[in-house]
């Protein structure tokens, strides 16, 4: 990831992975790889939405 992933492009990709995963179309190889990439795409997701929550109550907090 040398750019910044998008909140709703991170959450696609992560939608997708799991799609693939509930319909077995992943080999055993394919599952690892997949699975290391969810746990990216959950700590982005995580990260971005911990930032934004503390942006609002900072915005919050100045009125």
């Amino acid at each position: 990831m040398s750019k910044e992933t998008k909140y709703e492009a991170a959450f696609a990709e992560l939608q997708t992975i799991v799609r693939k995963m509930e319909n077995d179309e992943l080999d055993i190889d394919q599952m690892a790889e997949e699975l290391k990439r969810a746990q990216e795409l959950i700590k982005l997701c995580k990260d971005k939405l911990t930032k934004t929550d503390e942006e609002i109550h900072k915005i919050l907090a100045q009125d």
